[in-house]
């Protein structure tokens, strides 16, 4: 089988920071003609968007795409609710998680997969501040001893 290359528009390194990942999945997105193009040049933000589940369907909101600059009449609102492409299970079991305490679904990163959009979004848990801290101080260990090490070498 071959391998399809994955281009990277927009990635939300926030995340990762701010919620222990439990679960990933991938999702495509209904999005217009303009904003595939406005996203082919990278004009894409992840950061402050979230992910809904009404009515059996998946909507990511908040996701800015900047308008595309030939697009006149046909561009939409920037942070408009999208529809996110997901299997009935895949909802089922994304709703299933929501609804336990402290559980929530975060958009990671926007690709694309040959031609298609892809989002790849997680069923996350929130962090507590001294987890952070935990996180920060073993990532800078961690960086120290790589340090040494090159520096013995």
């Amino acid at each position: 089988m071959k391998e399809h290359s994955q281009k990277l528009i927009s990635q939300n390194k926030k995340a990762y920071h701010e919620y222990f990942i439990e679960e990933t999945f991938q999702a495509g997105i209904a999005l217009s003609g303009t904003e595939v193009k406005s996203m082919r040049a990278g004009r894409c933000n992840l950061k402050e968007s979230y992910i809904k589940i009404e009515k059996g369907s998946a909507f990511i909101e908040g996701m800015h795409i900047s308008p595309y600059t030939h697009g006149n009449i046909f561009n939409l609102d920037p942070t408009r609710k999208r529809r996110l492409l997901l299997n009935r299970r895949e909802i089922n079991k994304l709703r299933a998680g929501v609804t336990q305490d402290g559980y929530t679904i975060v958009p990671l990163k926007a690709y694309f997969s040959r031609c298609y959009v892809k989002i790849d979004i997680a069923l996350a848990k929130g962090k507590k501040l001294y987890d952070k801290r935990d996180a920060i101080a073993k990532k800078t260990s961690e960086r120290n001893i790589a340090r040494e090490f090159a520096g013995r070498v």
